[in-house]
């Protein structure tokens, strides 16, 4: 590829990373609302939110196999393509209202985000090698700043009494718009598994045991676990666990979720940085210890001004574990596509037990006690950081970006590598 024609591709990324994160907060911003509107507890708000876990499930686990097969490009415009239907989908069902229907939605939109997820960031891990700095950081901070301009819009929203059929409508309707836009510099073939025309005995013939048995690709996976479980539990039960832990309204609800996505923002785009600097390692052992900080204070601490404060190193915390992770799981070997789908796969299973076991656990003994699960997870991830320094492994490192005027051109607009 022409390095214009890799620029309008990672630029197109951006995009396919920055929709997501608006949709997302734009439901996460309104849950409340939605709860009140369906009239339902929050151990029954806990069983709607099973379905975007459902629908994640689905997705991640056929993603990985369908872009070994048909590419990157027809994953990422049909996951997509569900995330905007599921958006239009929750909005009908608060109107009518419908617990079902948002259920259906939000498996849907979950179905969306699971599989669009291994394909986009495979796009984005290709790019990486292209262009020899580190992707996955910047593209994970548009999600991330498009979660702060959603989550903003749906503040704004809940402020004014919008219905959220309406606000959710005029979401997917500019989704769309992005959508088809950026697929036009996505191109084809990304991530398509040469299948041999003569079988080939040996290993090479089996990679899937081959990577389910690499035990540090297995340690990688527990770290995306445990912040996978951090970033989800806050765009789950953020605004719910303000409003109902700590006596916050609505509006105020959906601003302190506003300041996590900001803080999330902030710590993606900043991550080449730190990555270049201290290595992965201690990256991601700093963020699970700034995770746990934020966590341990919105638990225990009965002072809601710094309970909202303490979102922001809740944030921080999990703005890089998830995409360090998985580019540190494409440089653990051999089939890329195979180990950013087991590690994607991994992280998943937080985003199908956390919604529902958080919601049980909160109805039982409140929002805020339910949380320290969580923090458990996270403060896990501090004894397993080491397992994310793959460098040796790599057969071309491209998570710290070289001191070399064609890097620091391509990373001086946006510092593009972001996890």
């Amino acid at each position: 590829m022409t390095d214009r024609a890799v620029r309008r591709r990672r630029q197109a990324l951006f995009l396919l990373f920055f929709l997501p994160g608006i949709a997302l907060s734009s439901w996460v911003t309104r849950t409340p609302d939605v709860r009140d509107q369906l009239g339902l507890s929050t151990g029954q708000m806990g069983l709607v939110l099973f379905g975007l876990s459902v629908g994640s499930m689905i997705g991640i686990l056929c993603s990985g196999r369908f872009v070994s097969r048909f590419g990157t490009r027809p994953v990422i415009a049909l996951g997509t393509l569900l995330i905007i239907v599921g958006t239009a989908v929750i909005g009908a069902g608060s109107a009518v209202p419908s617990a079902s229907l948002v259920t259906v939605g939000l498996c849907l939109f979950g179905a969306g985000m699971g599989g669009g997820e291994v394909a986009v960031n495979v796009d984005g891990a290709d790019v990486e090698r292209l262009t020899g700095t580190a992707v996955l950081p910047t593209l994970h901070g548009c999600f991330s700043l498009g979660t702060v301009i959603g989550g903003s819009a749906g503040m704004a929203a809940t402020a004014a009494a919008v219905p959220v059929s309406w606000h959710l409508a005029v979401v997917a309707l500019v989704a769309t718009g992005i959508l088809v836009h950026a697929m036009r510099a996505v191109p084809t073939g990304i991530g398509i598994s040469a299948a041999p025309s003569t079988p080939v005995p040996g290993p090479a013939q089996r990679p899937g045991p081959r990577v389910w048995k690499d035990r540090k690709l297995l340690l990688i996976g527990a770290i995306v676990l445990a912040m996978a479980l951090a970033e989800g539990a806050a765009n789950d039960w953020l605004p719910l666990l303000m409003v109902d832990g700590h006596g916050l309204d609505a509006a105020m609800g959906s601003l302190v979720y506003v300041g996590f996505a900001a803080a999330m923002t902030l710590g993606r785009f900043s991550g080449t940085y730190f990555l270049g600097r201290f290595g992965r390692a201690a990256v991601v052992r700093a963020s699970a210890v700034s995770g746990a900080v934020g966590l341990l204070l919105v638990i225990f601490s009965d002072n809601a001004a710094v309970a909202a404060t303490a979102v922001l190193f809740w944030g921080l915390g999990a703005s890089l574990g998830f995409p360090v992770a998985l580019s540190a799981a494409g440089d653990s070997g051999p089939d890329q596509t195979a180990r950013v789908s087991l590690v994607a796969i991994i992280g998943y299973v937080a985003f199908l037990v956390g919604p529902p076991a958080l919601g049980f656990l909160g109805d039982h003994y409140g929002l805020r006690s339910a949380m320290v699960v969580v923090l458990v997870f996270v403060a896990s991830a501090i004894l397993i950081a080491p397992a994310a320094d793959t460098r040796d492994r790599a057969t071309a490192a491209v998570d710290v970006p070289h001191d070399t005027p064609s890097s620091t051109n391509s990373a001086g607009q946006h510092r593009e590598d972001r996890s």
